[in-house]
């Protein structure tokens, strides 16, 4: 989730800055990318063609820039709101805690609940898809701003969860 964090805490920082490439980003271009790049790492996901890391990476960072695109031209938020400052730098943080803490642990958890996760990972309660899908579904939403952040960060726990059960 490297990229994904990278362009989050650059997204912070044109969000804060007068730019004209803050203007490129909010073009209609980068709707309609973010949107076909992200229904095809959803499906991809879906489909089992690409890998967790790539799927999760592509549909974030494109999800990202679609959210950044579609909702900072919207008369709901004035141009200096602090929500697009807040949330890019929230799913920095989030995601680099998840990365350093909880990624790549399954060889410090016991057996039985290794073995627990790997049966509830194998079941697919939540397939990442589906949550990929309720994300998309989130960004529509803008009367209640909280909604996308709450999926983003539901996804990126299922995210650490697979890391987790499947690098041991």
């Amino acid at each position: 989730m490297l990229v994904f964090i990278s362009l989050s805490l650059v997204l912070c920082y044109l969000a804060q800055t007068p730019s004209s490439l803050s203007q490129i980003l909010i073009s209609p271009y980068i709707i309609i990318g973010g949107l076909v790049l992200a229904l095809v790492s959803s499906a991809g996901m879906l489909f089992k063609k690409l890998p967790d890391r790539i799927g999760y990476e592509s549909f974030s960072c494109s999800t990202l820039l679609l959210w950044f695109a579609y909702w900072k031209p919207m008369p709901l938020f004035n141009g200096d709101s602090p929500i697009f400052f807040f949330f890019p730098l929230y799913f920095a943080l989030m995601s680099a805690f998840l990365t350093l803490f909880l990624s790549n642990q399954g060889h410090k958890i016991d057996k039985e609940s290794l073995t627990l996760m790997r049966r509830l990972d194998k079941e697919r309660i939540m397939p990442a898809w589906s949550l990929m899908l309720c994300v998309l579904a989130s960004l529509p939403v803008t009367d209640h701003y909280q909604l996308f952040p709450v999926m983003m960060t539901l996804l990126m726990l299922r995210f650490a969860f697979a890391n987790c059960v499947q690098n041991d």
